[in-house]
């Protein structure tokens, strides 16, 4: 018998830690899958007596049994677990990471310390996590848009396939367009020293467009309901993602390789992308780098 996958979400009570429940709640909802609320606490002050721990303790429970009673009374999600942990955010995230279909955490934004770190636990979990982890961004309630934006897939030549199915599923689930996105620049073809150098964009873009439909076949076979639209872009990778994310429900880029530490690209859409965004891991086992992961969400 299988293992029953499910979804997880960090949680410590913050505006922006709900934002990552509401999403959440949302994906257990579409996935009908369980949702574990997490939530880590840890004594910062050295030695302590029991009482003083206890008391910590106790308020780490308010905090998280506040979080599982909003998901069990504002869904329609059928199992809601509490999971209460001593020690850093970010080390049991990744190793819930393991059993689950989806993580979510929630990120500060654009403060100077996410511009820098991305969220330190955001940006470790994004990086080291064994399954995909949606980021959710900005301050306070997650507003609702008048019209939905598209699943936003960034496609470079070292993309899973795991991100790209994952952004098909998301589509399909959410009932939203696909969006994958090329991003390059253009070279000038030389015809001759007499010559000068001719761009010719609009043949060049048919045929990115073209190779970028070919490499979705697949999936657009799996999704026959999803409208998938191919876009190349001549703009850094990062731009584009970037100013596509103001519109995006969410934005799906690949994740890690071997080393454990994300491409700059998808560095770049978690430090300043205006949307949620998903990192798909480039295998189901991702490589733990030496790093040691960070205490506070």
């Amino acid at each position: 018998m299988s293992e029953t996958r499910e979804v997880v979400v960090g949680y410590d009570g913050s505006d922006f830690s709900m934002q990552a429940l509401e999403w959440a709640m949302d994906e257990a909802e579409l996935r009908k899958l369980p949702l574990t609320v997490t939530h880590a606490w840890r004594w910062p002050y050295g030695e302590a007596g029991e009482e003083a721990r206890s008391h910590l303790r106790k308020a780490a429970e308010h905090v998280l049994y506040h979080g599982a009673d909003c998901a069990r009374s504002c869904s329609s999600i059928t199992e809601v677990t509490a999971d209460l942990y001593e020690g850093a955010a970010a080390e049991r995230l990744t190793e819930l990471s393991a059993r689950a279909e989806l993580l979510v955490v929630g990120s500060r934004g654009m403060g100077a310390l996410a511009r820098t770190v991305v969220g330190s636990v955001a940006g470790y979990v994004a990086a080291h996590a064994r399954c995909p982890v949606v980021v959710v961004r900005g301050p306070g309630p997650i507003p609702v848009p008048l019209h939905r934006g598209a699943v936003v897939l960034g496609i470079i030549d070292g993309t899973p396939d795991s991100a790209i199915a994952f952004a098909f599923d998301e589509a399909a689930l959410r009932g939203l367009d696909l969006v994958a996105v090329h991003a390059g620049h253009i070279r000038a073809a030389a015809w001759g020293t007499a010559m000068p150098p001719v761009t010719d964009t609009e043949i060049t873009t048919h045929m990115v467009e073209e190779d970028l439909l070919r490499r979705l076949r697949p999936w657009r076979d799996n999704h026959p309901a999803v409208p998938v639209q191919t876009r190349f872009v001549t703009a850094s990778a990062k731009e584009a993602l970037v100013g596509l994310s103001r519109e995006a429900s969410i934005v799906v880029v690949g994740g890690a390789r071997a080393t454990g530490r994300l491409g700059s690209v998808t560095r770049g859409i978690l430090r300043h992308g205006a949307s949620p965004v998903a990192v798909v891991p480039v295998t189901e086992s991702m490589p733990q780098a030496g790093s040691a992961p960070p205490g506070e969400n």
